[in-house]
């Protein structure tokens, strides 16, 4: 099957044909802001004064690059997920376990939060509204809101993280998880919040050898979880608006510009894409540690799968034609109308931000609308 423009129709829901993670890297200001707050030189209104500017940049950057997509760039964010899940009652932050995370040239030790459940996990109050109605003020195309998969709150640590007090039986745990996401969800929806984004790393890790034998040391049967996460993940999300587009994007790691995980979506690939209710899927494709598209066999139609091919770890620019051949090369294994393009992942998951310079992050978002108006003749 060619990339050919003809063969597809400009569709205006998402995820877009050209479209993108969420997280951007932070400006210079901001991140001096970040640290004079952090020692108590501005207060949270002062450095949220600060994020604002910060965000309308970004905003500004992803409307004249052609986007449709707007995310606020996490801008308010350390790491995309602990600021989220530490806002929901019963959850907590603990040392983190030291992994070992590879980069192209080498490997850095790094060891990142491992959420904590303390108590029973409630939502009593809302996390994303306000961040919501700003970005929602600042553009006129589609506003998109980035959060972590609630299966941020299990695989890391495991039943090892969560309080036996709490929950003795780790059925309630999950019932509860899901009904904090579902309310945050309906939330959302009642702002006006039309396209979601859960960010998940852990059934990317489910394609780990490596990731899976730790998961068996803790307790869990790495052929059982992604059942297990499918049916939180659904629960999470039942109660979502028709108009509410939910995506999920999968993640091997993303901390300056290295990963933690490696392996092809096949020990997930039938379950990602037929238990799970998600609209489309965020997937990495940007080297071989991603494997190859034989696994894309399994969506079925009505579904989206945004490749990425981009990648936001290493300064060096694809081309165009690099590109198209992966599209088509994807487009053997399913329909060229259920593809979209973006970038592998985020430019700055975590407030550290990748290696790869601001002028370069510009270059590969234009890359991604360029290529998918020639392939699908709309971004």
């Amino acid at each position: 099957m060619s990339a050919n423009p003809q063969m597809t129709t400009p569709d205006a829901r998402p995820p877009f044909r050209a479209d993108h993670v969420g997280s951007f890297l932070r400006p210079g200001y901001l991140l001096t802001a970040r640290e004079a707050a952090q020692r108590g030189a501005l207060t949270a209104t002062q450095l949220r004064a600060v994020e604002d500017r910060a965000i309308r940049e970004v905003v500004t950057l992803q409307q004249d690059v052609g986007l449709n997509a707007i995310t606020d760039g996490e801008f308010r964010r350390t790491f995309f997920h602990v600021d989220f899940l530490k806002q929901l009652n019963g959850v907590g932050e603990k040392g983190g376990i030291p992994v070992k995370f590879r980069k192209a040239d080498g490997e850095i030790d790094y060891a990142p939060p491992v959420m904590q459940v303390t108590g029973k996990v409630r939502h009593t109050r809302p996390i994303q509204r306000r961040d919501f109605e700003f970005l929602r003020s600042v553009t006129e195309r589609t506003p998109k809101v980035t959060i972590p998969s609630p299966t941020m709150l299990h695989f890391r640590g495991g039943r090892g993280a969560i309080s036996r007090e709490a929950y003795p039986q780790l059925d309630a745990f999950y019932a509860d998880v899901a009904a904090a996401f579902a309310e945050e969800i309906r939330d959302l929806a009642a702002a006006g919040c039309t396209y979601l984004q859960l960010d998940d790393t852990n059934l990317a890790y489910l394609c780990d050898a490596k990731q899976r034998e730790s998961a068996r040391l803790r307790g869990d049967d790495p052929d059982q979880l992604p059942l297990a996460y499918a049916r939180l993940i659904n629960a999470a999300i039942a109660d979502r608006p028709v108009g509410m587009t939910v995506c999920i994007h999968l993640c091997r790691g993303n901390f300056r510009s290295s990963w933690a995980a490696e392996g092809g979506y096949e020990p997930v690939a039938r379950v990602l894409f037929n238990e799970l209710a998600v609209d489309g899927y965020f997937l990495e494709y940007d080297d071989a540690r991603s494997g190859d598209f034989a696994p894309l066999r399994h969506v079925p139609k009505g579904k989206r799968v945004v490749l990425g091919l981009v990648t936001t770890k290493l300064n060096r620019l694809e081309t165009v034609e690099e590109l198209r051949r992966r599209i088509d090369e994807a487009a053997r294994v399913m329909p060229l109308e259920q593809l979209c393009l973006s970038p592998q992942c985020g430019f700055s998951s975590t407030v550290h931000g990748n290696d790869v310079a601001v002028e370069m992050q510009l270059k590969k978002l234009q890359l991604v609308v360029e290529t998918a108006r020639l392939v699908w003749g709309d971004s």
